[in-house]
């Protein structure tokens, strides 16, 4: 069906909080990890993950969490114009654990939650049928408000067309069978269950659930004699997830046995955490079903995108794209442990990065040393660098604010003189970068200690983590050997820790020749290294130059987000050249450039011979010329 979209997930959405330790009791956890959570809202990310067109029918609370959740699944591509927000309600919150192999406690925070709030005013017939399937959870099944929305979502699905699937999710803590914190436990027999499941299940195109679910569906605590009982009253394919087996697909008369069914085998892995397995499998089942593919196959995705998200942490951070799925089937034979693939952790980092920046001009002034050669260094000299600071960050937003369509501006400063800056335009939620390198360190010594994993997990997550390292490919074989180090070590903790980095390489502050092979050479030997940097940023290139960073980008990591130019206190004129060189480009995104816009103004502004609003001008004047050379340069 030629349609706008793929699947509408209507149901459960949330805010995980994952426990980060591993192996003991939730109450002995320390930190959590929040992350996009709910079966419904885990299913709409894992599909658009895999390259469907998913939308997301539920409400959010009219708070940080309901913007966070809101934000999440817009970052992952999904449709959220139906994703009402409830003036009265809370965003749900899920507290999970991992305890060991077989225990994942997990406490719902569900009272009146915003999900469950939904109304049959949020929704209309055409929006149903601008769908080519509408998925429901099993949990809006659970009061009478959400029933009957789910009730008309599936009147306007059979009424156009519309394949209808229920994700069973049967959670007895959920429908109030059990003590709150008995979030874990998955059946407990409810005639009152069964009914308003075997309500909706006959107007189904496509069942799924565990062997507990299906039991409770069709409400008989034997597996085959519930299969039978919702045979009897529905045409609908089922499907039978059976764990490390596989599952098996009933699409007519039910056999003897489970395995007398469309029985796919599972894909043997280390089982770190189940939850939110069958969100991914069913992410991938419905992809590989939406693209025309036979049951078989299409359990054959299933199967194993459940298998890579119970090898990790989390539920959506944890669901695959169509790259690395691919990849994986490719490989899974040979891969027992894909938590340890060091091709497939590559392929699902790059490829889950927020979508890169295709026109963004950075203004970059995270310069401590420079300006501190200008100012006496006394204790107010400080307080004088940061007051300029904010003159800068007051000229960016002027410039921001008339910016033209399709240019997009961002800021790399620093926290010891722009703590406040740093603070106010990542809430604003602009590109924002931040560095960890000690002004002219080399070797590299990191801004405050020499490992940064600690201090990198305090930072905001969208901040990048923007490292300088003076390099060339003839230094003393000990120095490129201590540089190396630490920078990988950067890499790693970044990686670790989620974060991207922008990697700033300078070849030529020693005088050292260099060719048009110099930098790609340095990048060749950082990807050998293991090392992938979300972004580059590097000096002026001949054309061939560029040829040659393009051809190694190409080849060692095709998802990088791009190279962003640097300046290095160039004239304007020189600048202006450089960028239209490298403009025709495509792996060039941009430029961040700092002294060539303020440095001119940083002078007079701390002799005392312009005022602030002088300053703010000169410096907005600048920034906003050296954006129209970029876009000169394009045309």
């Amino acid at each position: 069906m030629d349609r706008s979209l793929d699947v509408i997930c209507l149901g459960r959405v949330a805010v995980d909080l994952y426990g980060n330790q591993v192996g003991g009791r939730l109450e002995d956890v320390q930190t959590f990890e929040k992350s996009l959570g709910g079966s419904s809202g885990n299913l709409a990310a894992g599909l658009a993950r895999l390259g469907a067109r998913s939308s997301m029918l539920s409400r959010v609370g009219d708070e940080q969490m309901g913007r966070f959740v809101r934000e999440a699944l817009q970052a992952e591509g999904v449709d959220t114009s139906h994703l009402a927000t409830d003036p009265g309600r809370l965003t749900a919150l899920v507290i999970l654990g991992i305890a060991s192999r077989d225990s994942f406690p997990h406490i719902f925070y569900r009272e009146r939650p915003a999900d469950l709030g939904i109304e049959t005013s949020d929704f209309d017939k055409d929006y149903i049928a601008s769908s080519r399937a509408l998925s429901i959870t099993g949990t809006h099944l659970s009061t009478e408000q959400s029933f009957a929305v789910v009730q008309q979502a599936v009147g306007f699905a059979v009424e156009s067309g519309t394949r209808v699937i229920l994700d069973i999710d049967y959670r007895p803590v959920l429908w109030g069978l059990t003590s709150a914190g008995d979030g874990e436990e998955r059946f407990i027999e409810s005639r009152e269950v069964t009914a308003r499941y075997q309500a909706i299940v006959r107007h189904c195109d496509i069942l799924v659930g565990t062997e507990e679910e299906i039991q409770i569906a069709g409400g008989s605590t034997d597996t085959l004699a519930a299969l039978k009982n919702l045979r009897e009253i529905c045409s609908a394919t089922i499907v039978c997830k059976r764990g490390a087996i596989g599952c098996s697909i009933f699409t007519g008369a039910i056999p003897g046995s489970l395995d007398d069914g469309i029985s796919v085998s599972g894909v043997r892995v280390e089982v770190l955490n189940t939850l939110g397995a069958g969100d991914a499998f069913l992410s991938s089942f419905l992809c590989a079903w939406l693209d025309g593919r036979d049951w078989a196959e299409c359990a054959r995705y299933g199967n194993a995108c459940g298998a890579l998200v119970v090898s990790r942490h989390g539920c959506t951070p944890a669901m695959p794209t169509r790259i690395e799925l691919d990849d994986y089937l490719a490989r899974s034979a040979d891969i027992a442990r894909p938590d340890k693939d060091k091709r497939l952790a590559l392929l699902h980092r790059t490829t889950t990065r927020r979508s890169a920046r295709r026109n963004l001009c950075v203004l970059a002034f995270d310069h401590r040393r420079q300006l501190e050669d200008l100012v006496i260094a006394t204790e107010p000299a400080g307080h004088r660098i940061a007051e300029f600071k904010q003159l800068v960050c007051r000229a960016a937003e002027q410039v921001a604010a008339d910016a033209s369509a399709g240019t997009e501006v961002g800021v790399i400063v620093d926290e010891r003189y722009g703590e406040a800056v740093l603070a106010r335009l990542t809430d604003r939620q602009w590109w924002v970068g931040r560095p960890v390198e000690i002004p002219g360190s080399c070797p590299i010594e990191f801004d405050p200690r020499s490992s940064m994993g600690l201090p990198l997990l305090k930072w905001p997550a969208a901040q990048v983590v923007k490292c300088l390292v003076f390099y060339h490919p003839d230094d003393d074989i000990e120095l490129r050997l201590q540089q190396e180090d630490r920078i990988r070590q950067l890499h790693t903790d970044c990686a670790e820790l989620g974060r991207e980095l922008l990697l700033e390489i300078i070849a030529t502050s020693k005088g050292q020749p260099c060719d048009e092979h110099t930098v790609a050479n340095v990048m060749r030997r950082m990807y050998n290294l293991g090392i992938y940097p979300a972004w580059w940023k590097l000096e002026s290139q001949t054309e061939q130059g560029w040829q040659e960073i393009t051809a190694v980008i190409e080849q060692y990591d095709p998802q990088c987000n791009g190279v962003l130019m640097l300046g290095l206190d160039a004239p304007e004129a020189e600048l202006r050249d450089s960028f239209a060189v490298a403009r025709p480009f495509d792996i060039c995104k941009g430029f961040a450039v700092g002294r060539s816009i303020f440095g001119g103004a940083a002078r007079q502004w701390f002799a005392g011979e312009i005022d602030d609003a002088a300053a703010i001008r000169m410096i907005a004047d600048n920034y906003a010329q050296m954006i129209s050379y970029w876009n000169a340069a394009e045309a």
